[in-house]
């Protein structure tokens, strides 16, 4: 029998400890150490047996234990204590307040941030690899800076998948039903205490409904929808049953459900708590896309804009982040599948589904008629983009040039923000606790900086090598528990028992499985990686995790590759595949290791934060100069891997880099790390190990993100929010209009012809020359527009490159809409120097010439 209502029953606490219950269902107990502790040790054994989960412990405990708990006046003097420590960190000022005090000019009240996944912590497993865990950083050091944000995703029941292996080493995928009761949410009710239920039309006349549960991040809410409603029908109860689960339809759906229903859910948490309504909105990667189509929907019906006008609203308060360096990564879906859920009796009010169609086209040279592109569509409605690493950002100006035909890559309007990590969350405990022995300070930064600066030689070894021994232990309980499930006997299992050393040179790689990571370019040879894991005098050991999508049997024949080398019994305890790569296991895998290893395919690699999180730990990474490391990389924070760029032959090139990594890791790596003194301390390691900690610690933290998207991201986005918005939208309406004259008059724009004057034989620095163009601007006036000088070095093939831009003003006008525009150019370099002139559009409410992707060139 199936019951028809569920509960989740828990213990009542007693009234001298009840703040236990807001201590637990407040995230900030996964990264501040004295809550989690105080957790650990109210029940040592039960903590363990409920997988670290504060809300699971209360739940089990009885009421004769906390009634023992509640007499015992040193607990509830901590309980207090921590109560109040957490309502200090929640109510008083932090950076963003004072920081905002400050400023000049409007900063944002609300940001919302939008993702399909967030990796707050392995209790709520709603993350699948670098995106979540980068946008669950970007929430806790958002709390930790105040900085006013709430979160928006999807609750999947089953999360993403526990992964197991068979007896051969092939991933094995298990969905373990997640009872949001039992998590640490609460769920969102309206004044009569009814679940507030968030809808969407769907074709068939059908309504999916979702209710918002409620994730306490410090002092950020985290809303997230969840369609396991009763009054749905049963196939759309699941469609968020699984994070990256199902086919093309369910995909949609959850998108559309995280987009439109994610702005609905914001406007029910505002109207229910009095949270002002966001200034800004951000779009972390194209699956929460839809959310510019429902505030589109909201500004035709709620303020009678126009769908251009409200398309420019939108636009202004958008900032969309793209995380991927391939096209194949992105989401696409059918334009037949797109005119269905949007079109017809289905379609939003306002928005016209041919113009919804229009804004994920792909109507760019190389494009693809007939799709319907996310990130294309978050590109197209955000006034604010961004990569995610220097190198990144260069990627994707030039992937996603076709949006910005006429202009050079360097100026399509795509800036990059490196991704951070927050250092509280990733860094072992024991580090901060040795640097707080100097003194206690504040800020994870200042106690790292101090580590790396008053620590001795032997403190930061003997550290090291303590960390090493967690991870040791780790890795033989989880090889015992991994070699159980694959089907061997506990009397088989003797030899994990002496699996890793902690006196080993230890080298961690763990990422997702997809092709490019190459997860098994270290196994190219294979002989000779057995050599460097048994060397006699300096042998390392690898510690590997990883998981594969479920869909993706190349990727799980990756790791079946890397598992069956692994259970080689000649080499089985220096190389150790650990499945169900989780936040838990991690927490020990980054301190523990002294070598990050990162092999991507340059440049493929969007950022990778892994090595960010170990380099926090002391440890050195050993990479591809691709993502961050190829923007901090400086010769002695780590080695990079030299790479065979231009080989064609992917086998070739993948054999050339492995040969380069062995090489290092025997010549270079391994000789520092066994390269010790007298009392055994390898001194040149140490000293790479604090330049690491002093060099890389400040930039590598996710505090240093968030404040980059406020300063360059956030606070632009509120300001041309206000602007488009004041006065009943009166700047939406005059760049609508403008926008519509200029795109439907640029056909007729030309230049008719450029000349020259005052430039002599043989120029020199300082000398100037005269430019004349002659433009027909048809339609438009001179106004409209700005004529520019595009200069800079030149090539043999006439192209320009490092260009700078000069205005032309208008000199005069004749009949048929043409004009002459002129001006004084100075040749300012040496070299070769040429220039060009084009037209582009002009307007005070641009952020950038190539906002509309408009030019015409001579």
């Amino acid at each position: 029998m199936k019951a028809i209502r569920r509960f989740n029953v828990r213990s009542v606490l007693p009234e001298s400890i009840s703040e236990l219950g807001e201590l637990a269902i407040n995230l900030r107990w996964s990264w501040h150490t004295a809550t989690r502790t105080l957790f650990e040790e109210t029940a040592p054994i039960r903590w363990e047996q409920v997988g670290h989960d504060p809300v699971a412990l209360l739940s089990s405990l009885s009421a004769d234990e906390l009634s023992r708990l509640a007499a015992d006046p040193d607990y509830v003097a901590r309980v207090k204590a921590a109560y109040t420590d957490m309502q200090s960190y929640l109510t008083q000022p932090r950076w963003y307040q004072q920081w905002a005090d400050e400023v000049d000019g409007t900063v944002p009240s609300s940001i919302a941030y939008f993702s399909a996944e967030f990796g707050i912590t392995e209790v709520l497993p709603q993350y699948s690899g670098g995106l979540g865990i980068l946008a669950g950083d970007h929430l806790k050091s958002a709390s930790d800076l105040g900085v006013p944000v709430v979160g928006v995703g999807l609750f999947y029941q089953t999360g993403y998948f526990a992964q197991s292996l068979n007896r051969d080493g092939w991933q094995q995928e298990t969905y373990p039903v997640l009872d949001p009761d039992g998590l640490p949410l609460s769920l969102l009710r309206d004044a009569d205490d009814k679940p507030v239920l968030v809808e969407l039309s769907i074709p068939g006349h059908r309504t999916l409904r979702a209710f918002v549960w409620k994730a306490q991040v410090g002092r950020v809410p985290l809303l997230l929808l969840d369609s396991d409603v009763h009054e749905n029908d049963p196939d759309l109860r699941t469609v968020t049953n699984r994070l990256y689960g199902g086919g093309g339809e369910q995909r949609l759906l959850q998108e559309m459900l995280l987009g439109i229903g994610g702005v609905r859910a914001l406007r029910a948490w505002s109207a229910l708590t009095g949270a002002p309504d966001p200034d800004v909105y951000h779009c972390n990667e194209g699956h929460a896309g839809f959310l510019g189509v429902e505030r589109i929907h909201e500004l035709v019906t709620q303020h009678n804009l126009t769908f251009d006008e409200a398309v420019e609203a939108t636009r202004a308060a958008t900032v969309f982040t793209t995380h991927t360096p391939v096209p194949a990564g992105i989401d696409r879906f059918g334009v037949d599948q797109i005119r269905h859920y949007f079109g017809g009796d289905n379609a939003l009010d306002g928005v016209p589904v041919d113009r919804l169609l229009a804004l994920g086209a792909e109507t760019y040279e190389g494009g693809e008629a007939g799709v319907f592109n996310m990130a294309v569509m978050g590109l197209r409605m955000a006034k604010h983009s961004n990569g995610v690493s220097k190198l990144h950002g260069i990627v994707s100006r030039d992937m996603f040039h076709g949006l910005w035909p006429g202009f050079d890559d360097s100026e399509v309007p795509i800036t990059s923000i490196t991704n951070g990590v927050h250092a509280p969350t990733w860094v072992d405990q024991r580090i901060f606790d040795l640097s707080d022995s100097y003194g206690p300070l504040e800020s994870s930064s200042a106690k790292i900086a101090q580590f790396a600066e008053r620590a001795t030689d032997e403190q930061i070894w003997g550290l090291k090598r303590e960390l090493r021994q967690t991870l040791v232990e780790m890795a033989r309980t989880r090889m015992r528990d991994s070699w159980a499930k694959r089907g061997a006997a506990r009397p088989e299992l003797g030899w994990t028992d002496s699996i890793l050393d902690p006196d080993v040179l230890t080298i961690g790689f763990a990422r997702r499985v997809p092709t490019y990571k190459r997860l098994t370019l270290m196994l190219r040879d294979p002989e000779r990686l057995k050599r460097l894991l048994l060397h006699p005098e300096r042998p390392m050991q690898l510690v590997i995790a990883g998981k594969s999508h479920p869909a993706d049997d190349n990727g799980k024949r990756l790791i079946q590759k890397m598992v069956q080398f692994a259970d080689d019994p000649e080499i089985r305890h220096r190389i150790v595949f650990l499945p169900n790569y989780d936040i838990g296991m991690a927490r020990h895998l980054y301190p523990g290791c002294d070598v990050w290893l990162n092999n991507p395919l340059r440049p493929l690699e969007a950022c990778g934060t892994s090595g960010m999180k170990a380099a926090l730990n002391g440890g050195l990474n050993l990479s591809i100069l691709d993502g961050w490391w190829d923007e901090w990389y400086d010769g002695e924070n780590g080695w990079d891997i030299p790479t065979a760029d231009g080989i064609a032959d992917p086998d070739r090139r993948d054999d050339i880099e492995a040969a380069a990594l062995y090489d290092l890791i025997e010549n270079r790596v391994a000789p520092r790390f066994y390269d010790v003194d007298e009392h055994g301390v390898p001194r040149r390691w140490v000293a790479m190990m604090r330049h690491t900690l002093a060099t890389l610690g400040p930039k590598v933290l996710a505090t240093r993100q968030v404040q980059d998207y406020t300063r360059d991201l956030y606070v632009p986005a509120a300001r041309a929010n206000h602007t488009m918005a004041d006065r009943g939208f009166d700047a939406a309406k005059e760049l609508a209009a403008y926008r519509s004259k200029i795109t439907s008059a640029w056909s007729t724009l030309h230049v008719d012809h450029v000349e020259s004057s005052g430039v002599a034989d043989s120029p020199q620095v300082g000398d100037t020359f005269h430019i004349k163009a002659f433009i027909s601007l048809g339609v438009l006036r001179p106004e409209d527009v700005d004529v520019q000088v595009v200069y800079g070095h030149v090539d043999a093939n006439d192209q320009l490159s490092n260009t700078s831009t000069y205005s032309l003003h208008v000199a005069e006008s004749y009949e048929g809409g043409r004009h002459r525009f002129e001006g004084e150019m100075k040749v300012t370099e040496t070299g070769s120097f040429g220039y060009t002139v084009r037209v582009v559009p002009t307007h005070r409410h641009l952020t950038t010439p190539a906002e509309f992707g408009l030019a015409v060139n001579a």
